[in-house]
């Protein structure tokens, strides 16, 4: 019973490895190429509806500009009114020719369902979602003592997006729509003290990949893996830990977002230096793993905080 293994083992890899270094120079001219139609005819979205969670603020606020500006109609989500309504009014102003607010929680079923039907009943079609909710609690694992407190960032965090999605689904097949899914460098990186944090976003990556070649070419899907951007939760325990590292002014990332979901790229890491990370990640797990520890959880700073 081993045999087929042990040839698989033996054979495939080495004839995988040429078959890639023959493919590669053509494979890389056809993305390249794609990448450059993509670019040329991307997506007008004036007069579409883009929905976005959690709109009230950071990178989701600065989404709705975005569209806002190119002219998209708006349904904006998140669970503080009185903010939405500021956002939706300087939406309004720079651009959108219809803009209504929804205040609802993505962690509750019924709310999403509701949400996407206001959008629907309201503007008729649905053409971008924006899956952007997403809360953030750090400790080291072992310090935890309630995992009920940790329970509400996979619940808005992916569960959020799972909903909101199943019931845009049937409005994004009519319309050809796309899903843009704010996921998360984190999910890649695997910082220290972000386990909870860190699962979440890895799971919405799994679950939209699935989506996606089950979706087919019906509806676009783009994954994007934020670096460190500047918002509410950028702010406090989680900025002093990564003091060090530049971050991103959210209305740059906001627009490499739109740019991307409208081009109908596959993922978008933004700023894109941060790939660097991950690559050495993949190539050297051991280094990255080391540093990260000795960065974050052996350091004496780290070690004072903790004690």
């Amino acid at each position: 019973m081993d045999l087929p293994h042990k040839f698989l083992n033996t054979v495939l890899p080495p004839l995988t490895f040429i078959a890639l270094l023959l493919l590669m120079p053509t494979l890389g001219l056809l993305k390249f190429l794609f990448s450059l139609k993509r670019y040329i005819y991307m997506e007008n979205v004036a007069g579409k509806v883009a929905l976005i969670t959690r709109a009230s603020s950071g990178i989701g606020e600065h989404v709705a500009y975005e569209y806002a500006r190119r002219g998209a109609r708006l349904v904006l989500v998140a669970r503080r009114e009185d903010r939405l309504q500021v956002v939706a009014d300087k939406a309004r102003q720079i651009g959108s020719p219809g803009v209504i607010v929804v205040a609802a929680d993505v962690s509750k079923v019924e709310d999403c369902k509701q949400f996407v039907e206001e959008a629907v009943n309201h503007f008729v079609q649905l053409d971008h979602l924006v899956n952007n909710a997403g809360v953030v609690l750090i400790d080291f694992f072992e310090k935890v003592t309630r995992f009920s407190d940790f329970a509400s960032i996979m619940d808005i965090n992916f569960w959020g997006s799972v909903y909101s999605t199943h019931y845009a689904i049937p409005h994004l097949r009519k319309s050809k729509g796309k899903i843009v899914v704010i996921s998360s460098t984190a999910a890649l990186l695997t910082s220290p003290r972000f386990s909870f944090y860190n699962a979440s976003k890895a799971a919405l990556i799994s679950f939209f990949e699935t989506l996606r070649t089950e979706f087919g070419p019906d509806i676009g899907i783009t994954i994007v893996t934020p670096g460190l951007i500047e918002s509410e939760m950028s702010k406090g325990e989680i900025l002093s830990q990564y003091a060090w590292v530049p971050m991103e002014a959210t209305e740059v990332c906001a627009k490499a977002i739109v740019d991307s979901a409208c081009s109908g790229d596959m993922y978008l890491t933004e700023p894109s230096w941060v790939k660097v990370w991950v690559w050495i990640k993949i190539l050297c797990p051991e280094v990255f793993e080391w540093g990260a520890h000795s960065m974050y959880v052996n350091s004496p700073c780290t070690s004072k905080k903790n004690s």
